[in-house]
């Protein structure tokens, strides 16, 4: 089957299950897995086009609601968290997607530039592990617990602090921290087209010291909002680039979406029976080999 807009000839069954089998495990730690679609749609299907970012944003459209639906239900997400992470991360992927469409062009700088965000990725991945490794032997602070009393309750909501316990913990965490750190990471984010979920994720964990089961929700809430305006960016600038690519292509991105929904609602489902540490070394090897790949096809 041949899509139009990115040139891309592929069966139509492969694009959902590729989205299915990524997003089951991504979605586990707050990710929408579009960060590792676009390493297959790029080598794999040969698209190149700028429009790849914004394919890449409709897929976190379609799919993210299911996961978001399953954590919500759980009563596992915190909304002052994604308030804080959607309104820091919205204006830098607005800058990130017209970055992309202006100055990141050729496909091997931006494979360079891609290689670079993973690796970057994977870093702060294997850097939580290592620090969590000797408290998990201890505590268990990253496996599954099982319990019944896996519910958030806000303690505190204000411009300044976000409080909330989880499984008899206490966690309080600065706004204005947050949100800075998500624009930063949500420029990234729109030059890569994957909503900056896939960084502020292994951030909130890493840095701020939150369990993954209650930063999955909002980081995904979060790269649903900003691949919405993404998309938006993409589309509305895109008569002012007639010789070029730039809004999506909405079949593709669709199929892919209809996989990663199935995926998402069933990895946020079964993510409170899986030890995250067990995803997230599974993830820093993906993330390394395709990284490394990417450079050897920029120096080649």
């Amino acid at each position: 089957m041949l899509f139009p807009i990115s040139g891309v000839a592929v069966d139509p069954w492969i694009p959902p299950l590729v989205a299915f089998v990524i997003s089951f495990f991504t979605s586990m730690g707050g990710i929408s897995g579009a960060f590792l679609l676009l390493p297959f749609q790029m080598s794999v299907l040969g698209f190149t086009h700028p429009s790849v970012s914004s394919t890449n944003q409709l897929y976190n459209i379609v799919a993210i609601p299911s996961g978001v639906y399953r954590y919500w239900k759980e009563g596992r997400m915190v909304w002052p968290l994604t308030w804080a992470v959607i309104w820091g991360t919205l204006p830098g992927v607005l800058i990130g997607a017209f970055v992309r469409v202006t100055g990141l062009r050729d496909p091997r700088n931006f494979k360079l530039f891609a290689a670079a965000v993973i690796f970057y990725i994977a870093g702060k991945m294997v850097m939580d592990l290592l620090k969590k490794q000797a408290a998990a032997k201890s505590s268990g602070s990253l496996a599954a617990s099982g319990s019944q009393d896996d519910t958030v309750t806000i303690t505190r909501s204000d411009f300044k602090r976000i409080g909330y316990s989880f499984q008899g913990e206490q966690h309080d965490v600065s706004v204005t921290g947050i949100m800075i750190l998500c624009f930063i990471v949500g420029i990234i984010g729109g030059i890569y087209g994957i909503g900056g979920g896939a960084i502020v994720a292994p951030f909130l964990v890493t840095f701020f010291g939150l369990p993954v089961y209650t930063v999955a929700g909002a980081a995904l809430m979060g790269t649903f909002i900003t691949s919405v305006a993404g998309v938006a960016f993409y589309t509305a600038i895109a008569p002012f680039y007639p010789h070029q690519s730039v809004s999506p292509d909405w079949l593709l991105g669709v199929l892919f979406g209809l996989g990663g929904m199935a995926g998402m609602y069933l990895g946020a489902r079964c993510q409170k029976f899986v030890p995250a540490k067990a995803i997230k070394w599974m993830l820093v090897v993906i993330l390394f080999g395709t990284a490394a790949k990417y450079i050897l096809e920029f120096f080649n």
